[in-house]
């Protein structure tokens, strides 16, 4: 005796979620001023972990350092949550949030 597969009737609520995220709008990852880390270890962690050049990982831990924060890379969901965990890893205070 074989089964047959029942079709489930979903409203239309069910169907379109409410907030779903538009997946052709990247997200960022920002990472945070704090009060602890030297403005030379963020610029070697910018190198260390993104490839950054001197000049450019200069020029992110300063906005960091004077506009409070700065989107340092910018992808897909899953890559920015693997950017944020690893700057926490060095002990910078990172979020991520979808690039609008």
């Amino acid at each position: 005796m074989s089964a047959m597969p029942l079709e489930i009737e979903r409203t239309e609520s069910e169907q379109a979620p409410s907030e779903v995220a538009a997946p052709d709008v990247p997200w960022i990852t920002l990472v945070h001023n704090d009060p602890v880390n030297l403005m030379s270890y963020v610029t070697y962690v910018f190198q260390a972990y993104f490839g950054y050049s001197k000049e450019k990982a200069k020029k992110l831990m300063l906005d960091v350092h004077h506009k409070g924060r700065a989107v340092v890379s910018s992808g897909s969901r899953e890559e920015m949550e693997r950017d944020v965990q690893a700057m926490h890893g060095y002990g910078l205070w990172a979020t991520l949030t979808q690039d609008r």
